[in-house]
């Protein structure tokens, strides 16, 4: 339950229609079992304490006697025990039939919420049976206690701030307004759905859908608890499609026909978050609801859902290649957009052979084949210096020959040194003065050439070195038009290997899997025995670390301890929580002293959910403090 973690369960439990005594047993049973997991919530399917498909038989006071019977066992048996448990089963209440969820906490019977959409149609008749519920709540006497009974009931928990928990019932969840929206509104952030839904040919699909959608716009978690085997065959079969999803995304899926049981660990803190980003989504306490509280320890959820280690790049190919081709549109279409508001003659782009400038250059090409444009107006320029190696010489010029674009070679090494000089620093000093001389002359030489061509200097610099201010200030720092800015350093990998894998040039296809292969470098150092010297990732730290922390940083907020804990999680077996923690307090220094490079950076597309641009995602004073989060990382 720490960080916002709370761990859920759905379960079909194995029913006999008509046959409470049963069911309430394998009820029981499923109870325990999920609490010894380390569940604080399960839920169970509807009217599962009788079985859904009892038809006229819950016309009969034995059975619905027998339901209350079954409902003050299990009662009973969560006793002393920390979980919450959430059943189904018909109740008469002031002389009519309800299709009710009872929640059940520590030995207390906390709430019973009715269904409120009651179908009749197809294969479903159960208005011939039950009453639709009605929002309001009310207090009714049930096994010796007064029970809130209505729709609008959250249950809440001291332990757990971000738990609010709504709950639906099947049919509801197909309706035009689902009341599990209200829910949300009023501050749930847990929606649990019992259900009885029959087995049909591609349904399990919608159904899929359903829940995945309602979960997203809801910003929340949803737990759905269908029937299974067991119920009666005389018309229909039942699957036991149990799903958990949050956010859109499925976190656990029963294997359908199996009755089996799923657990997951959802994030309420991450879900939280999502809504205080959403101006759009309203949600506030509302009087019309009756907040419950459940009896919740604090405890340590441990943390059996997967964490992506790398959150920008899709594990699945096929959708890193649909990603990377609407990525490469995205920026291309912007650069587009701009050469033709600018009029711009050409293009003109610092190329070192390294992964940026080869991005920035492959997404320019893209750009002026869509303007139908001679390619030949792309000049890729490349200045040695200091640290020029010939491995990454030989690639630029390769690479840009290889796209037909205009090649210009301006070495600036006499340059360099000759303004070295005028301020008197010595060029076998190498300290940040020789290395950001170096980038700034670049940076000049390129611009001062633009303004001959009438064109438009390219940025090349990523999101990952905008997030750490590894940028010479009005060096690299700056340009006209900055196409890369949007992707983190993680996913510019995958997009240069995309390219090469569609195109039909040899020698293209070659020069790209030896950029690829090189190691990561501003080359601003002199090289030992002709290899590069100066490598980014020995001075910053892991690239796939940054990116991480970047990513739970801006776009769920976290605090440095839940990025700590989800990092050692995500990179266990790669770096020890001493490493990474050292590398994540010097993420925080970074991140906070450099926003002054990102408060003045040029104009770039935003091409995913975290960005860095100071005219949109991220406004921040380049004076803040960091000190509260240090004192946290201190405390780690």
């Amino acid at each position: 339950m720490k960080d916002g973690f709370i761990k859920l369960a759905a379960v079909t439990t194995d029913v006999r229609v008509a046959d409470t005594d049963h069911n309430t047993e394998q009820i029981i049973n499923a109870v325990i079992d999920a609490y010894r997991s380390g569940a604080k919530v399960v839920v169970f399917p509807e009217l599962c304490v009788t079985a859904y498909t009892c038809s006229d038989l819950f016309l009969q006071r034995t059975l619905l006697d027998g339901a209350q019977d079954g409902l003050g066992k299990i009662r009973e048996a969560t006793e002393g025990i920390d979980i919450t448990a959430v059943v189904g089963l018909p109740l008469d209440i002031g002389g009519k039939l309800y299709n009710c969820a009872a929640v059940i906490n520590r030995g207390h019977i906390k709430g019973i919420i009715p269904k409120m959409n009651i179908p009749n149609h197809g294969e479903f008749y159960e208005r011939r049976h039950f009453s639709a519920g009605t929002e309001s709540v009310t207090d009714i006497e049930l096994l010796g206690e007064t029970v809130p009974f209505g729709s609008n009931i959250l249950f809440t928990a001291a332990a757990m701030p971000e738990f609010c928990m709504g709950v639906e019932i099947c049919e509801d969840l197909w309706a035009t307004v689902p009341p599990s929206s209200h829910h949300a509104a009023a501050g749930a952030t847990v929606i649990a759905n019992l259900s009885a839904s029959n087995e049909l040919t591609a349904k399990d699909e919608y159904r899929k859908m359903l829940v995945n959608s309602q979960s997203a716009r809801l910003y929340a978690a949803y737990v759905y608890a269908d029937a299974g085997y067991g119920e009666s065959t005389t018309d229909l079969v039942f699957a036991g499609d149990n799903i958990i999803s949050e956010n859109g995304v499925i976190l656990a899926r029963a294997e359908k026909f199996t009755n089996s049981r799923v657990y997951a660990v959802a994030d309420l803190e991450r879900l939280t978050a999502e809504r205080r980003r959403s101006t759009t989504f309203r949600m506030g306490r509302d009087d019309t609801y009756r907040y419950v509280e459940l009896d919740m320890d604090v405890a340590d959820t441990e943390l059996d859902r997967h964490i992506d280690k790398h959150p920008f790049v899709p594990s699945d190919p096929a959708l890193r290649k649909k990603r990377s081709e609407d990525i490469l549109t995205i920026q291309s279409l912007g650069l587009a957009k701009r050469i033709e508001h600018t009029r711009a003659k050409a293009a003109v782009i610092g190329i070192s052979g390294g992964l940026d400038s080869t991005l920035a250059l492959l997404v320019t090409v893209r750009a002026f084949d869509a303007l139908s444009r001679d390619r030949r107006d792309i000049y890729a320029v490349t200045m040695p210096c200091f640290g020029t190696t010939d491995r990454t010489y030989n690639n630029a010029v390769n690479f840009a020959k290889s796209l037909g674009v205009t090649f210009r070679e301006i070495p600036v090494r006499d340059a360099v040194t000759g303004h070295l000089g005028d301020i008197g620093h010595s060029d076998t000093d190498y300290d940040v003065t020789y290395e950001n001389a170096q980038a700034r002359e670049r940076t000049q030489v390129l611009m001062d050439f633009a303004n001959m061509l009438g064109g438009l200097v390219i940025g090349t610099g990523d999101l990952s070195e905008l997030a750490l201010g590894w940028a010479t200030y009005n060096g690299d720092h700056m340009s006209m038009y900055g196409v890369n800015a949007g992707v983190p350093k993680t996913l510019i990998r995958y997009l240069v290997e995309y390219e090469a894998e569609r195109t039909d040039s040899e020698t293209l296809k070659t020069t790209l899997a030896d950029i690829l292969a090189t190691p990561v470098s501003p080359e601003l150092l002199p090289p030992e025995n002709g290899e590069i010297s100066q490598k980014t990732e020995s001075i910053v730290g892991p690239y796939e670390l940054h990116d991480f922390f970047l990513y739970q940083l801006i776009r769920y907020g976290f605090k440095p301890s839940k990025i700590l804990r989800l990092a050692v999680k995500a990179f266990e077996g790669e770096y020890d929580r001493e490493f990474i923690l050292a590398w994540l307090k010097n993420f925080f220094y970074r991140f906070f002293s450099q926003q002054f490079k990102r408060s003045c950076m040029p104009d770039a597309p935003k091409v995913g959910s975290v960005a860095l641009s100071p005219r949109g995602d991220w406004r921040m004073p380049s004076d803040a403090s960091v000190n509260i989060w240090k004192r946290e990382l201190e405390s780690l």
